[in-house]
């Protein structure tokens, strides 16, 4: 049998490849972006909860209306802007899905759609698979920066989309409310979709603000906001996101999500809705992470890499130019192999692969954790 494959060139995800050679090789897995500790035991108790009160059938297709009226809350707690719960969100089986489901509902054949590398990886797979163009631009490194004028002179009558990540994975930087600014004029009276990948929203540090396009008003009303709760409740297991768009892009994107997944593990969405009645959950997640942040900083200031800003996520970026020569990939699975320690290289991120001799740590650990990979981060 022949198949034409729609991605040719994609094999295995960088993350499930050093996750894998990470248990292979018995390595501290500082790569692949979940937590090591539990989350709360009064979240498992309320799962257990609407499991044994009987919820365990299809939860509606939107979403149980009192998680969406909970992210609803959320949304105006965090950025004062209200967005209907019975229209305008969406819960989804994760921001992967979420970002897939808005690609597939709007990006059609031909279709080109800005990118910013390095990317997450779901993006342009989820593009070429819709028969989309990705138009890549590089951010500026060292401070991964948006040069907004290859934006504009980027968008042609064909661009249908932008997708934004902030704050970014796996830079761990963040956009500026003049950067949101400058793309809110650049769409401004067009067509052009904005999707926003807003998945660690809750982890900002130093006292920044998040700058969701939810606080800009043209913005909002042609945006698609992305986000998920694996990160916020230390749960990235449970797979369950939002979706938050204009009712008209909430109709369109609920047209696939329907036919995709249908609908979402029911007694956990309702854990959550209650779970979530506490707003510290999140407003103070920030200060964890950063806390986190801080910890593993201070534990490899001693070592020969140089540490890149981290003003969001949960991830540390170095710089290894005082180290090696080698590329980052192959270091990485160096480090792995002979360490025993797992990163992610930044160079995969790239359409063409981009070597800047810069490797992604993981610091959502216990501090145990963090302690050992920090021993032998500062002997490498």
């Amino acid at each position: 049998m022949q198949i034409h494959s729609k991605l040719p060139k994609i094999g295995n995800s960088i993350f499930s490849t050093m996750s894998g050679l990470a248990k292979q090789f018995n390595a501290i897995n500082l790569s692949q972006g979940f937590p090591d500790f539990e989350c709360e035991k009064k979240l498992k108790e309320l799962c257990n909860k609407y499991i044994n009160e009987g919820f365990n059938q299809y939860a509606p297709m939107q979403g149980t209306l009192i998680l969406r009226e909970r992210i609803s809350e959320l949304i105006q707690n965090c950025y004062s802007v209200a967005f209907d719960p019975e229209n305008e969100i969406t819960v989804t089986a994760g921001a992967t899905q979420g970002i897939f489901t808005a690609i597939s509902a709007f990006i059609n054949k031909g279709d080109e759609v800005i990118v910013f590398e390095p990317a997450y990886d779901c993006y342009i797979p989820a593009i070429e698979t819709m028969g989309g163009i990705a138009i890549p631009i590089e951010l500026s490194y060292p401070n991964f920066s948006i040069d907004w004028n290859k934006v504009k002179n980027s968008i042609t009558k064909n661009t249908k989309s932008i997708i934004i990540n902030t704050p970014h994975n796996p830079s761990g930087t963040t956009l500026s409310e003049k950067d949101m600014l400058e793309i809110q004029q650049i769409v401004s009276g067009t067509n052009i979709i904005v999707i926003s990948d807003e998945v660690y929203e809750h982890m900002v540090f130093d006292g920044k603000l998040h700058q969701s396009v939810a606080r800009f008003k043209t913005l909002r009303e042609q945006s698609i906001i992305v986000s998920s709760f694996g990160k916020t409740i230390h749960a990235t297991g449970w797979k369950i996101g939002y979706v938050a768009a204009p009712k008209e892009l909430t109709l369109e994107f609920r047209k696939v999500h329907q036919f995709l997944v249908f609908s979402v593990n029911h007694p956990f969405q309702l854990a959550l809705a209650e779970y979530l009645k506490d707003e510290h959950v999140y407003k103070g997640l920030h200060s964890f992470y950063e806390s986190k942040r801080n910890y593993f900083k201070k534990l490899i200031s001693g070592s020969r890499f140089v540490l890149e800003p981290c003003e969001g996520t949960y991830f540390q970026t170095v710089n290894y130019k005082n180290i090696s020569e080698e590329k980052e990939f192959d270091l990485a699975v160096r480090l792995i192999k002979e360490k025993g320690l797992a990163s992610i290289p930044l160079s995969v991120f790239y359409t063409k692969p981009k070597e800047q001799k810069l490797l992604r740590f993981c610091f959502a650990k216990k501090d145990e954790t963090l302690e050992k990979a920090a021993e032998i981060i500062c002997r490498i």
